[in-house]
């Protein structure tokens, strides 16, 4: 297997190069899961700009085959436990925001209302909800999805991820 070139750092400043699959000219948009077992980067792979999931504490690439003819990827996020990798896919000549499911391995389309274009997303990290920037009409803004009716809730280790209110 050949090196990816991503490098883990600590804050002791020790590095360590993750190890496995492609080999890949250029890297950005990181995306850490919640929990810190995935991360999510959109690499350069034979001219393709394309997400690659890894496996953070054994460097090992999980495959999206269900991703593969929707190229190219950009603004990768992740759930708490890595279940929803949400990001913005090209089909044909349209971006769209679309969330693959890695338990069911299936793939959900945010359908945007009007001319509304997908800039950057942001997955929150119980999965019930999405941060979109868009362009429309020229402008810039940002929009919350809710996505309770679309995706299961993801949870840490049986509970979920509610914030008590502040005092």
């Amino acid at each position: 297997m050949a090196l990816i070139g991503i490098s883990l750092a600590s804050c002791t400043g020790r590095v360590e190069q993750a190890t496995g699959g492609s080999i890949a000219t250029s890297q950005h948009d990181p995306a850490l899961s919640g929990n810190g077992q995935w991360l999510a980067v959109i690499s350069d792979l034979q001219g393709r700009q394309t997400v690659q999931l890894r496996n953070v504490p054994n460097g090992s690439i999980q495959a999206l085959p269900q991703l593969r003819r929707y190229q190219p990827h950009s603004s990768p996020s992740l759930s708490w436990n890595g279940r929803y990798l949400a990001l913005i896919i090209q089909d044909g000549r349209r971006r769209i925001v679309t969330i693959a499911d890695r338990l069911k391995r299936n793939l959900h389309t945010v359908q945007l209302p009007g001319e509304r274009n997908p800039v950057n997303v942001s997955l929150a990290p119980d999965a019930q909800s999405l941060a979109l920037q868009v362009t429309d009409q020229g402008f810039w803004r940002v929009e919350i999805f809710d996505l309770s009716d679309l995706l299961e809730l993801d949870q840490v280790a049986g509970q979920t991820l509610s914030t008590p209110p502040f005092k």
